[in-house]
């Protein structure tokens, strides 16, 4: 067990997510024997210029102005700093010399604001602790000089356009700049082991404390509770690089009598697509993550209808754990990694057409002994088991170090 120790988190996912984050919630747990300092994302220029309207855009410019607080305390362990800063937006940049200069100047500012939050909370000898973001955190491990520093790899995160570009070159020289580096699959072990030894396959985790389904307080809420049954559902971000909206379309247009409900912050391309066209499909909006299991409790059948590409053939959904910690039958897109880990409790497609026989299975086969069979297998993924599999890797780095 690692305790009383100060440990600086940063990565690609803000705090002020929509959805439930592996950061976050890793963040949490790790704050209840530690000290944590919970870093953002710096705002990044083009989004200052173009995406003003966007809620947390609106919230980084008060900071930046100083109406609100960079440094807030969330928990009694753990505070969130929105650094006040606005990083050049330089992805553009092609020439490696050039981009590096300017990646070395944005660093430089981030590095300075998360020592000015440590110097103010009295941190000494961190721990850093990186999520799979090589362009934010390249040249913290040098700025901070941390006791150790750790990083995980859960995502094939140079995959996506916006990081192949140099995310693909820098990369591999973080991963062999961490101490020990953790994943959530075995590919990514195998990735991460070309470049770090140190490099282990350790799962995931899943709150088991919100989605738990014996919760009395978990009430279904009134803009879900009177649409007609069953319901068909999923949470999380539409996003069309991740999801495939002709599986969703099919869905609702084979089975008028099933309502398709879709909760979460939409993308352009849900927006404008036959989906809201159809009187069965309804969108519910973004709603507070404490609430999401509410609405859970609501859906007879849940969705991951992914595209399988790079990016998510081989991504561990963080909301299948919490799918199966609410005992709901699962539908999802047949990717490797889900037909490796997740065969034996979910139902699998691998077309629109299958999507929709396996729907009606999962409704006709639906039973208690099934319901008690999921909630096991998520509960084996609590976030506490999670950590403490970090805590092994630090502790042996911690006794290495020593000797």
């Amino acid at each position: 067990m690692v305790k009383d120790r100060d440990i600086v988190i940063f990565g690609l996912q803000r705090w002020d997510k929509f959805t439930s984050t592996i950061t976050r919630n890793t963040a949490v747990e790790i704050s209840k024997n530690n000290r944590v300092l919970f870093v953002n994302p710096p705002l990044q220029r083009k989004k200052f210029l173009l995406s003003r309207d966007l809620p947390f855009v609106k919230k980084r410019i008060r900071i930046n102005k100083g109406i609100e607080d960079d440094l807030v305390k969330e928990f009694n362990n753990l505070w969130v700093l929105y650094p006040k800063m606005i990083a050049e937006s330089i992805n553009w940049i092609k020439n490696e010399r050039i981009h590096s200069f300017f990646h070395k100047r944005n660093e430089k500012k981030y590095a300075t604001k998360i020592k000015e939050a440590i110097d103010r909370l009295g941190f000494k000898d961190i721990i850093l602790f990186g999520d799979t973001d090589m362009i934010n955190g390249f040249y913290l491990k040098e700025h901070l000089n941390p006791d150790i520093f750790f990083y995980l790899l859960r995502d094939a995160i140079t995959s996506a356009d916006y990081h192949k570009r140099h995310g693909t070159r820098l990369h591999p020289q973080l991963i062999k700049k961490a101490d020990f580096v953790v994943t959530n699959s075995n590919t990514f072990e195998s990735f991460a082991r070309q470049y770090n030894p140190k490099s282990y396959f350790i799962g995931q985790g899943c709150d088991l404390e919100l989605y738990n389904i014996n919760n009395k307080n978990i009430v279904i809420p009134d803009d879900i509770q009177n649409i007609k049954k069953p319901i068909i559902g999923y949470i999380g971000a539409l996003t069309t690089i991740r999801l495939d909206i002709d599986d969703l379309i099919y869905i609702a247009e084979q089975r008028p009598d099933w309502s398709l409900v879709l909760i979460g912050p939409q993308q352009e391309g849900f927006t404008k697509s036959r989906l809201d066209e159809l009187t069965n499909v309804h969108f519910l909006g973004t709603k507070k993550p404490d609430s999401l299991p509410c609405y859970l409790k609501a859906i007879d059948v849940t969705l991951n209808p992914q595209i399988v590409n790079e990016i998510t053939d081989l991504n561990y959904p963080l909301k299948i754990d919490e799918y199966l910690a609410m005992g709901k039958p699962i539908v999802a897109t047949k990717t490797s990694f889900m037909e490796f880990y997740f065969s034996d409790c979910t139902y699998l497609a691998k077309t629109k057409e299958e999507y929709v026989t396996l729907i009606e299975k999962a409704l006709d086969e639906d039973s208690p002994e099934l319901i008690k069979k999921r909630v096991k297998i998520a509960n084996e993924h609590s976030w506490e088991h999670f950590v403490k599999k970090i805590y092994n890797y630090i502790e042996e780095t911690v006794k290495i170090n020593k000797e």
